[in-house]
């Protein structure tokens, strides 16, 4: 028998919201949760996990024209996966 998953399953910012510095931070709550790695899991697999991912490859400096390649091609997969959950939505 399958249990109900929490309103929270998977939503981001109440999973893994902003903290005072700014920076995510995993709730208190959470750590006792034996579904915290599906549930997180799914949160970085949401629009916002997924845009959250592109800012943080942003941010990273980009050494040599490899790493350029490897970061575009990381965004770009990233916005692919973006759009095609927009289009589940619909």
């Amino acid at each position: 028998m399958e249990r109900a998953k929490k309103d929270c399953f998977g939503v981001l910012d109440k999973v893994f919201p902003l903290g005072n510095e700014g920076l995510r931070e995993i709730t208190s709550g959470c750590f006792q949760c034996p579904e915290r790695t599906p549930c997180l899991k799914a949160a970085l697999c949401t629009r916002e996990g997924l845009e959250m991912k592109v800012e943080i490859l942003e941010r990273a400096a980009a050494r040599g024209m490899v790493s350029r390649v490897q970061r575009w091609s990381q965004k770009k997969e990233l916005h692919r996966l973006m759009k095609e959950q927009g289009k589940k939505k619909k």
